[in-house]
């Protein structure tokens, strides 16, 4: 808003200087207001009278402009002035600074008057005024106050007002803007010599004054710590004596009353006692302290002032040791026990520890542990909190007592009892409550018998007795404050027991961290087997030691070396993981990151490569291959049981049977039922290709018949031609042996064409025709020409089969006729 302002002042100025230059002796215009400071908020009334000799309304009509700051505010010409004379009011100034300005209406306006206004507030009367004395070099009074809640928007002035009585004499001190506090020189003011001081604060608005306090300076002196110059100890149980002075800079005020406070705190507390006053002491009496522990070392304090001046800092701290005396008070216990097989005898592990209203009463104390009250029957003495022993399976209970140098306590009663099948408590879990303490919660069942409930802690990183601690809760109670000297970072086994009249129940036990961070060591992964599109991958267990917290999870990230990664979470539970959906013969690159409450840790990164085909693909490859295999030979099986006769002749040809062979038959009947059509039912005609002569095993002489009765080697041509002229006395029955020929015959299955000339194949075999009883008879030769037309014909002359008045066809074509020409060849070779 200041800045806003510059161009007006400047205008003024300018205004101002050239009035001057044209030796004008009065303003063009003068601008009263009823105040240049007013309260925020207070109205505001402005009158602006415009001279007659202005340089700017000669001749002319004035027309009168107001302005605060760049706002118009609303004016109105004064009765009976020529409109020279005008005024502006503003109901509510509500700025803490701003100009008001008059103007003359033109084109640009011209300020001719103007003027400031200020608001605030009043000052408020100073609060909170205290003084203190410094008796340190320069000694000095220092006072200080607080100037109000409220800002007041003006310049405030405070001074300091000081009166010494009965000297009259009086001190003002101005304090430079903002500055709230004082220091008053050493000869300004006297020690033990009364005064009288306050403030007063001033402004445009008004003046404040405070309330005056009265004080001797050596009355606000904060002194410095006192010294605790020994602690000795008193022929009284309980007692210290502690023995003081002021320091070295307060000395000259030893003979004078003080009063002082005293705290103290035990060697094992980290905790100070509430502050035992004790005044109107001069610095140069001791202080007893009694009602403390016997034999116990405690640390003490003390602090000092002067009637009521401020507190001195406590002073360093002394110890001392108040005398020994016999223990007192009764001691906790918790008892294991088990029964031994091989001595018939209970193993007995107890376990104790100071009550509230134990006492030791002294630095060296050990325990005693015995079968009979009063103290017979020892069965162990140590100085630790636990010892093991044994006793007969009779044994019902056994005797606890301290013992030191001066005495010993009264035995404390310890029952014997065994852990029963027993559950009471469920949902146990524990959480760190802050650096040295857990919170233990559970939830009980309370039946009639239950006593109370025992939380059993060790650290599982330590083995033996002596780190198994226990705290008792009542069975009311389903929570418990543990604390002790835990430490960061290691494990810790919990365990609530519920304690019944008659036995130990069954505990619920847990693992806690007072505080976590990540694993020191990450696991080793191995590759148990790789298949096509699987991995599977093993670690071991970290070592407890190792892990710093509670295993939270395994985490798997693996990638190939286009793929992205991916991650999969194992549970903490398990040791393995099977990594599936891998590409086939490709690289991947794994690395695991365990995490706990407190941080995660990632190890090395190792690599492995998919396999081509995995167990699961070769067993469905040979799963299938055998099923195929099994459904064909099923397949073919079942047909050839269905084409069993014609499998076996096409694998077995049917060998003629010599002694049943014919010519007629092998055309016109057994070949029919033999060789059919490979896709009709309809029979086929049998094509005879080839006849052929088995070799004589010697050379017959040229004068014996070939064809005798009497030779060894002929074929079975009686049999096979109806007639024949050549063999005239051969009647097949009693000879040895019987030449036969081997006939091959083609069909339309395997020569598509049966134009093909025909083959013959001559018989190696020298079988002997069975012998018949029955003669032969010739039977005509029929040869099918046609499927719609046959023809008989009768070779070698006539025959009772045929018929005296048929024709015989055309001439005889030997082409057409294989046997009868292996006849004739036969016949001529003969010859």
């Amino acid at each position: 808003m200041i800045s806003s302002w510059v161009p007006v002042i400047v205008m003024l100025g300018i205004f101002v200087n050239g009035a001057r230059s044209e030796n004008v002796t009065r303003p063009c215009a003068t601008l009263q207001t009823s105040s240049s400071v007013v309260p925020i908020g207070s109205p505001v009334t402005a009158t602006c009278v415009i001279s007659e000799d202005c340089p700017l309304a000669v001749g002319q009509a004035v027309h009168t402009e107001w302005r605060l700051g760049d706002r118009l505010v609303p004016s109105s010409p004064v009765a009976n002035t020529s409109g020279r004379v005008s005024e502006a009011v503003i109901p509510s100034f509500n700025h803490s600074r701003a100009f008001l300005t008059c103007s003359i209406q033109g084109s640009p306006p011209q300020v001719v008057a103007g003027v400031e206004i200020r608001a605030g507030y009043p000052p408020e009367a100073p609060q909170n005024l205290s003084c203190q004395t410094n008796l340190t070099t320069p000694k000095r009074l220092t006072c200080s106050w607080d100037a109000g809640q409220r800002e007041t928007h003006l310049l405030t002035k405070y001074t300091l007002h000081t009166q010494i009585r009965y000297s009259k004499k009086n001190y003002t001190y101005q304090m430079p803007p903002g500055v709230c506090s004082f220091s008053i020189p050493r000869l300004d003011f006297g020690l033990f010599s009364e005064m009288i001081i306050y403030v007063r604060a001033v402004n445009d608005l008004g003046e404040a004054t405070s309330s005056p306090i009265t004080l001797e300076p050596i009355s606000a002196a904060k002194f410095d710590p006192p010294e605790i110059v020994k602690i000795e100890v008193p022929r009284k149980y309980g007692c210290l004596t502690l023995r003081w002075c002021l320091s070295r800079h307060q000395a000259w005020m030893s003979n004078q009353r003080m009063n002082i406070e005293v705290r103290l705190k035990t060697a094992d507390s980290n905790e100070w006692s509430e502050a035992i006053p004790v005044n109107n002491i001069k610095p140069s009496r001791p202080v007893d302290q009694c009602r403390l522990l016997h034999w116990t070392r405690y640390f003490a304090q003390i602090r000092v002032r002067f009637q009521q001046s401020p507190w001195s800092e406590w002073s360093s701290s002394q110890s001392g040791v108040t005398l020994e005396s016999a223990p007192t008070g009764h001691l906790d216990s918790w008892m294991k026990v088990s029964q031994d097989d091989v001595t018939k005898q209970l193993n007995i592990h107890l376990f104790w520890k100071a009550s509230k209203q134990f006492r030791a009463n002294s630095q060296s104390v050990s325990y005693m542990v015995s079968a009979l009250k009063e103290g017979k029957g020892k069965v162990c003495s140590t100085r630790e909190n636990n010892c093991t022993f044994q006793l007969p399976r009779r044994a019902k209970k056994v005797y606890l007592t301290a013992v030191n140098s001066v005495g010993k306590s009264s035995p404390t009663e310890v029952r014997i009892l065994h852990h029963k099948d027993r559950e009471a408590v469920s949902h146990l879990k524990a959480v760190p409550r802050d650096n040295s303490s857990f919170l233990v919660e559970w939830e009980g069942a309370v039946t009639p018998d239950l006593v109370d409930y025992v939380a059993e802690w060790r650290p599982l990183l330590e083995t033996g007795l002596s780190h198994i601690r226990f705290d008792t809760a009542e069975k009311n109670r389903s929570s418990l404050v543990l604390t002790g000297s835990f430490e960061p970072d290691k494990p810790y086994g919990i365990s609530v027991y519920p304690r019944f009249k008659d036995g130990i129940g069954l505990p619920q036990t847990v693992n806690a961290y007072l505080r976590q961070k990540a694993p020191s060591m990450v696991p080793e992964m191995k590759i148990k087997k790789t298949w096509k599109s699987q991995v599977e991958l093993t670690w071991g267990e970290i070592p407890l030691a190792e892990r710093n917290g509670i295993i939270q999870s395994y985490k798997i990230f693996y990638w190939n070396e286009k793929g992205p990664i991916n991650i999969v979470n194992v549970d903490p539970a398990e040791r393995k993981v099977v990594l599936q959906n891998l590409k086939p013969l490709s690289r991947y690159e794994v690395f695991m990151m365990v995490s706990t409450f407190g941080g995660s840790k990632n190890g090395t990164t190792t690599d492995f490569k998919t396999e081509p085909f995995d167990a699961v693909a070769i067993f469905m490859i040979l799963t299938g291959i055998g099923v195929t295999l099994s459904l064909l030979v099923i397949f073919v099986f079942l047909k050839c049981l269905s084409k069993h006769k014609r499998l076996k002749r096409r694998l077995w040809p049917s060998v003629p049977d010599p002694a049943n062979s014919s010519i007629k038959r092998w055309t016109s009947e057994s070949t029919q039922d033999t060789y059919l059509g490979c896709d009709s039912e309809e029979p086929n005609l049998v094509y005879l290709s080839h006849l052929s002569f088995l070799d004589l095993p010697m050379k017959l002489s040229k004068e014996e018949d070939l064809w005798s009765n009497n030779a060894e080697d002929t074929s079975d041509l009686g049999e096979s031609i109806c007639g024949s002229p050549f063999i005239p006395g051969y009647s097949g029955s009693n000879s040895d042996s019987v030449p036969y020929a081997t006939v091959i015959f083609s069909g339309p299955c395997s020569s598509p064409s049966p134009k093909k000339p025909h083959v013959y194949l001559r018989s190696e075999s020298t079988q002997p025709l069975l012998e018949r009883e029955e003669s032969f008879s010739p039977k005509c030769y029929q040869n099918m020409v046609t499927d719609e037309v046959s023809r008989e014909q009768c070779f070698f002359g006539p025959s009772h089969n045929c018929g005296p008045g048929e024709e015989t066809g055309p001439d005889i074509l030997w082409d057409d006729f294989p046997f009868l020409r292996a006849l004739a060849m036969n016949d001529i070779q003969n010859d």
